[in-house]
């Protein structure tokens, strides 16, 4: 059976929800990957009223949709990180405060705490019962880190610093993956420069810093990876039963002019001269048929979740396009040996 086509909806935060949820399926989509700024998916309301969750299923039941996962990415990136002043446009008030880093990264800690809370509650109350509270539910997110700066090793960076950089991870995250067990929830880390786990060595080390929780484990996005030179394929095989959803996102690299590297420079998206720039699905250069082939051999049977970006391209028609590219995509994996005909017993 195809696996369900949904659309994450950080990318359409300026949209209330009641004006996406008719368009995405206008665009084709199955549900909603409900990210928590705009008005989309409001954690303190989702963790303290039933009747905001009554309400959010009821609007996106009206529209035919669904939802699989909750993100919220932008707490979850100042848990670890070295605070400044951007955080401040991405963080809610009560979370960024007075803005002294540690109170920040403390209060982004529970609020990320109660995001588990509030998908718990959420998911228990879906209409048809597909989650019910003997299955995980899951919240995509980033951690934050406080040793990326130091990803070029100059000064001269020793093994110790960024070991440092992986046991602060693992001391503010362990209780937090211990609330998210409390709650039957897993923590989906989006794999990507500025995170403690940006490639399959650091995830690995990522990992361990947290003793293999079984609540930590990845949201899947190809297009973090492919640009850096790492093998977005092996990541599957890699990380199999770690991978808890799934992004479909398109990038491609190598085709600016040469005056800005793989880093990107100090130019925004869409510059011609970048190295890489994301694209829509199916218009940049990861190879989703691998990507496909490796997630059914994993056993992955989560939603296909597209995360548009693609600066060059209108939204709507991107995002059209995208849920028919991933239909297409998507195949099952086979029950029957294709050779098991010959068998004469099958005869």
């Amino acid at each position: 059976m195809p696996r369900p086509v949904t659309l994450f909806t950080g990318q359409w935060a300026d949209l209330p929800l009641e004006k996406l949820a008719p368009l995405a399926k206008q665009m084709g989509y199955d549900g909603l990957e409900l990210a928590c700024w705009g008005d989309h998916f409001d954690v303190d309301a989702a963790a303290s009223s039933a009747k905001y969750r009554r309400e959010k299923w009821e609007l996106l039941r009206a529209h035919g949709l669904t939802c699989y996962a909750i993100s919220n990415h932008l707490v979850g990136q100042a848990v670890c990180d070295l605070i400044d002043e951007r955080h401040q446009a991405i963080l809610p008030p009560a979370v960024w405060g007075d803005g002294k880093p540690e109170g920040v990264r403390r209060r982004a800690a529970k609020q990320l705490v109660k995001t588990a809370k509030a998908a718990r509650a959420f998911f228990d109350e879906q209409p048809d019962g597909s989650t019910s509270k003997n299955k995980a539910a899951v919240v995509n997110g980033f951690t934050g880190s406080s040793i990326w700066h130091s990803i070029y090793a100059f000064p001269p960076t020793s093994a110790e610093y960024w070991a440092k950089g992986f046991e602060d991870f693992g001391k503010r995250f362990g209780p937090i993956l211990e609330e998210f067990e409390k709650s039957n929830v897993n923590f989906a880390l989006e794999v990507h420069p500025t995170e403690i786990a940006f490639d399959i060595a650091s995830g690995q080390q990522a990992l361990a810093a947290v003793k293999n929780h079984k609540r930590f484990g990845f949201n899947y996005d190809p297009s973090h990876l492919g640009y850096q030179g790492v093998d977005y394929v092996k990541f599957i095989r890699t990380f199999g039963d770690r991978i808890f959803h799934s992004h479909i996102k398109d990038v491609w690299w190598g085709h600016g002019d040469g005056s800005v590297g793989v880093f990107g420079g100090h130019t925004g998206f869409g510059d011609a001269r970048r190295y890489w720039d994301f694209r829509s699905p199916g218009r940049g250069d990861i190879k989703f048929e691998d990507v496909i082939v490796a997630l059914n051999d994993v056993g992955y049977t989560g939603p296909l979740s597209v995360e548009w970006e693609d600066i060059r391209m209108d939204r709507v028609h991107g995002g059209t396009e995208a849920a028919a590219f991933v239909r297409t995509l998507d195949f099952a994996r086979s029950t029957i040996a294709f050779d098991a005909a010959f068998d004469k017993k099958n005869q």
